[in-house]
């Protein structure tokens, strides 16, 4: 698949601030990345750098909810257990093959400008929120009551995020391991059994 200059700088903007946050990560260094006209940064992004941060974690947020549909589709026998399971292996895999140089560029981008970018924060809540809401959706198919997805869904994300964070600081994949292994019976435990 052929992306266009506009497209590679969004997901080249994403993959730069997984490994150097948003603050680090330089127009002319996303530029470069996705090999894109120099010129052509102006010409797509007049918002500047905010613009294409927006883009690019807008991007991420929906790879991410993509992925659960994808990981989930490889399930045999599916529970919530498997389905966490399944997400943090992407990671392990990642880490585990390519080092703990690159995490996830939703939480680069909130750590980086939280406090500064009302704007970013609002567009990775809004990543946060497109990717829990398939989470919630595929607890729900396996049986886990509509009134406690939603919730289980933010409790998966946030400790697979911070188990990220962990693995990277540690340079190990122990804390995805662990988070899977002590929510496991939890999220299998919240299927409903009533029919």
């Amino acid at each position: 698949m052929t992306r266009t200059p506009r497209e590679r700088m969004v997901l080249s903007a994403a993959q730069l601030v997984r490994i150097h946050g948003v603050g680090a990560t330089g127009m002319r260094d996303v530029v470069a990345h996705a090999e894109a006209p120099r010129g052509s940064l102006q010409h797509y992004f007049p918002g500047g750098k905010d613009q294409l941060i927006a883009e690019a974690v807008t991007w991420a947020g929906g790879y991410a909810a993509r992925r659960v549909a994808r990981v989930a589709a490889k399930i045999e026998d599916p529970t919530p257990g498997k389905l966490f399971a399944a997400m943090a292996g992407q990671w392990r895999d990642e880490f585990t093959a390519q080092g703990y140089d690159a995490g996830c560029p939703l939480v680069a981008t909130v750590a980086d400008v939280a406090a500064t970018s009302d704007d970013l924060r609002e567009a990775v809540g809004k990543a946060f929120d497109g990717w829990q809401r398939p989470v919630a959706a595929t607890l729900e198919e396996y049986g886990v009551p509509v009134a406690r997805s939603a919730s289980l869904a933010v409790l998966m994300l946030s400790a697979l995020e911070g188990a990220i964070v962990l693995a990277r600081a540690h340079q190990d994949v122990a804390p995805l391991d662990t988070v899977v292994a002590e929510l496991r019976p939890l999220l299998d435990g919240a299927v409903s059994t009533v029919d």
